[in-house]
């Protein structure tokens, strides 16, 4: 039993040294009520929220069209992009976007 919690453990430390998957959430303040609330319950990854209202030059060293946007980095390297559709509304899903985070995790081994 102390093998497997040892062997869990190092998995666990394994998965947080190597892999580097961020979540970067980009929204404006005249687009609050279609903030993704959610974006905060996801798991195994870093969450950031940047208003480019405050902050307009992320929008441009993103090239951020539409707002919100929700972007996937993997050691720092953007990997998927979720944009707003013509209602400002994020069309994916919790789900659709933790899958994401978890086969980035899992293609690390």
């Amino acid at each position: 039993m102390k093998k497997l919690f040892l062997f869990l453990i190092s998995i666990f430390f394994t998965l947080n040294s190597f892999s580097q998957v961020k979540v970067i959430h980009f929204n404006a303040t005249w687009n609050n009520a279609n903030k993704v609330t959610w974006v905060g319950k996801l798991s195994d990854c870093s969450v950031k929220y940047i208003d480019v209202a405050k902050n307009p030059s992320y929008q441009k060293k993103y090239k951020l069209v539409v707002f919100p946007t929700i972007i996937i980095f993997n050691n720092g390297e953007e990997v998927r992009r979720y944009q707003a559709d013509l209602s400002f509304k994020i069309g994916a899903t919790k789900n659709e976007i933790q899958e994401e985070i978890d086969n980035l995790i899992m293609s690390d081994f």
